[in-house]
């Protein structure tokens, strides 16, 4: 008889069969690079960089600024266009931005206080951290809102854009770099060496299009609640809600 399958492949069996009231298992589309990387995280820790908007919150914080304009669904759109992967992200970052022209400043403070954690994103920061590990954020969102939100949740870094502000009123411009898919992977590169940890070890999960240099960069690319553009391409794909399913697939114990 053959040996029983490890629990990640049983959750690949179940996916698609499970009643409707029941949660969908993760889906595990690389069984072998998900085995590498439990079997590198029990020789260290590890690095785990993630999106923020739609996977470490439950939020668009471009859309909740863009409804202090009356302008959430025209962003809306735009938004959902760049995750399929449909329009060059940083030319619909402009474009998105551009509507907040004229905002006061004070609606970066509301939209902050504004944003809903994802279920089990705090848990899965803390075992990762219990293990020695180090967490990042990288986010084709706000720095103003990005910044706050990990120094709260306990994350080492953030990297995100800047809006630019003048006269107490947002310009709807971004200052600086945009953090695009190939900026986010740098980033995760950059981190991993800066902590020593071997790119074996280096976890990365997001939930668009432009996520997708930094989950094929990574140890290991999980998708989470994510776009075809996205999930067709991850090692595995986590249906949601939690984020601190990925806890148990990476064999880390409960902080």
């Amino acid at each position: 008889m053959p040996d029983s399958p490890p629990a990640y492949d049983v959750a690949v069996s179940r996916l698609g069969t499970v009643p409707d009231d029941t949660p969908a298992a993760p889906l595990v589309r690389r069984p072998e690079v998900l085995e590498r990387t439990r079997v590198a995280l029990t020789e260290g820790p590890p690095l785990l960089l993630t999106d923020v908007d739609s996977t470490l919150i439950g939020d668009e914080v471009i859309e909740l600024l863009a409804a202090h304009a009356g302008k959430e669904p025209e962003v809306r759109a735009v938004t959902e266009g760049a995750m399929r992967g449909e329009l060059d992200f940083a030319q619909s970052l402009h474009a998105r931005v551009a509507v907040l022209e004229g905002l006061p400043v004070t609606v970066v403070e509301a939209v902050r206080a504004a944003v809903r954690v994802t279920p089990g994103a705090q848990e899965l920061v803390d075992a990762v951290t219990a293990a020695g590990g180090v967490v990042g954020v990288v986010s084709g969102g706000f720095v103003e809102v990005v910044g706050p939100l990990a120094e709260t949740m306990r994350i080492h870094h953030a990297v995100a854009n800047t809006l630019e502000v003048s006269d107490g009123r947002l310009t709807g411009r971004v200052t600086g770099e945009v953090v695009d898919r190939a900026v986010k992977a740098r980033v995760l590169r950059e981190l991993a060496e800066r902590h020593g940890i071997p790119m074996e070890r280096t976890i990365a999960v997001g939930d668009g299009a432009n996520d997708l240099d930094m989950l094929e960069a990574a140890g290991l690319g999980v998708a989470f609640a994510a776009k075809p553009a996205l999930a067709d391409r991850a090692d595995v794909c986590l249906p949601g809600p939690r984020l601190d399913d990925l806890v148990e697939l990476l064999g880390l114990p409960r902080a």
